[in-house]
């Protein structure tokens, strides 16, 4: 972007500034007056602008056109010109936002060292906006199981539609990436995607990193509001906002505008809002600690992001990609995944889901030694009932030695078959062919271990009855 306006009642002023201009490689317009400024903006929103301070035969002097810049368009430089400078002027403009402040009659070598640093700083800005939206995980869903299916199914609907959606689920069960998911095949998937880390902004900060600030020694600071306009402003945590904040972003969310901190002017923005939770949003209502007012508008479209034990099919394939993103991003080891360190990781307890997964990978990658498929024996042992030393002598758990025989091994029937149900996404008949018995066999040993399977969150899933249901059955 290299387009220049040039704002200056006087002509011979504002042609031959742009002359200079094009002889360096800009492309300029030209305004004499600020209903023409105006106008041009509108049309086409410049690189930068060159402003004077007093305009003839207009309604709006530079201030105040600058004012209005800055309140819209804030990442857009103005320089200011004035044939009339003087310390106040400039701390005036200063005040509004401007760039820099050259009093006429200028010289050229310093006006042209001035556009050349604010343009530098308007593009700095750019691909740091850029930078930001493309921070963070890419958007790339990864599963096959059916509880995957139903939520990949969910996200894709309300990719159509400009709706709050409202993400619920357990740690590490990756809600922001459905978030970006939803952002990315959206309408507005080219422009920004801003995250709002609730938990982590101190609470007497929050408006201001919300919403920005106006002060005379710094100007205007454009809040994440800002940075998002025209796309997805995501809350991460959202139950983590202050009580007071939580009734501004209410204001926000019905208006689509608000003022700066320590400003008077109201700033308009258009945004899709996500949030997400893993807490239970309707007993902090009931413990005074969210608005339900805010609850119902974000909480348009529910979505339920289910935990990595409601999809075992998936972690190997989840393994695997993450075994390549390490290799492609950290330039550690492309190593692959035996078949046997796949199922051990199906029957592992996932209590950080698939963020525990991908952490699991990367150690394994870095402790490893580098060389062929990674094997069970490099895997982390997490919460086995028993491991095996020496020359294969079984060490059996604390829980299982104080038990007799009979309990113990019911006990370890049902955890197995368990483990190997839900690995297998509940398919009775694919355990059974794994385990070695009969379908019907199974049946029978999964009816006397007490073990039902059912349908949880679009997958089905294997668990111990309760009373009620060992009855029915």
């Amino acid at each position: 972007m290299s387009d220049i306006l040039i704002v200056d009642d006087e002509r011979d002023i504002r042609e031959l500034i742009s002359d200079i201009l094009e002889d360096e490689g800009f492309t300029t317009r030209l305004a004499g007056t600020s209903d023409e400024a105006v106008a041009e903006v509108k049309a086409e929103l410049p690189s930068l602008m060159i402003l004077d301070i007093w305009l003839k035969d207009s309604d709006m002097d530079g201030i105040d056109i600058l004012k209005m810049v800055k309140r819209e368009h804030p990442e857009v430089p103005v320089v200011i010109i004035s044939g009339h400078g003087n310390i106040e002027i400039a701390v005036a403009a200063t005040k509004q936002g401007a760039y820099d402040f050259i009093e006429k009659p200028f010289n050229i070598d310093q006006l042209m060292v001035v556009i050349r640093r604010a343009m530098e700083t308007s593009r700095l800005r750019r691909e740091n906006t850029e930078l930001k939206r493309r921070d963070g995980s890419p958007a790339e869903m990864i599963g096959s199981s059916a509880a995957f299916k139903a939520l990949k199914s969910q996200l894709e609907k309300v990719t159509k539609s400009n709706g709050r959606v409202l993400l619920t689920g357990p740690a590490g069960v990756g809600k922001e990436m459905a978030a970006r998911y939803v952002h990315m095949h959206s309408d507005r998937g080219a422009a920004p995607f801003v995250v709002v880390n609730s938990a982590s902004i101190e609470a007497e900060r929050m408006e201001e990193v919300l919403f920005g600030r106006e002060c005379a020694e710094r100007g205007v600071e454009p809040g994440l509001l800002e940075e998002a306009n025209g796309g997805v402003l995501y809350f991460d945590e959202v139950a983590d906002m202050p009580l007071g904040t939580q009734s501004k972003i209410l204001r926000v969310l019905v208006d689509q505008r608000f003022q700066r901190v320590g400003g008077g002017d109201k700033v308009s923005v258009d945004l899709r809002v996500i949030s997400s939770t893993n807490r239970d949003l309707q007993a902090e209502i009931d413990a005074g600690n969210f608005r339900e007012e805010l609850y119902h508008r974000l909480n348009v479209v529910p979505i339920s992001v289910p935990p990595l034990s409601e999809r075992r099919e998936d972690i190997p394939v989840l393994a695997e990609y993450f075994l390549e993103l390490f290799n492609k991003n950290n330039g550690l080891p492309l190593r692959e995944l035996a078949e046997e360190a796949g199922a051990m990781l199906q029957t592992l307890n996932w209590p950080g889901n698939v963020r525990q997964l991908k952490n699991m990978m990367e150690r394994v990658l870095i402790l490893g030694d580098g060389s062929g498929p990674i094997q069970a024996s490099e895997l982390p042992g997490q919460d086995a009932p028993g491991e095996v030393e020496g020359d294969q002598q079984v060490v059996v758990s604390g829980a299982l030695a104080m038990m007799p025989l009979r309990e113990a091994r019911e006990a370890f029937e049902r955890e197995y078959l368990l483990a190997q149900i839900n690995r297998f996404g509940g398919n009775i008949s694919r355990t059974a062919n794994f385990v070695g018995m009969e379908r019907s066999a199974l049946h029978r040993k999964l009816k006397s271990l007490g073990v039902v399977t059912g349908s949880k969150a679009g997958a089905r899933v294997a668990y111990v009855a309760g009373e009620d249901e060992v009855e029915e059955a």
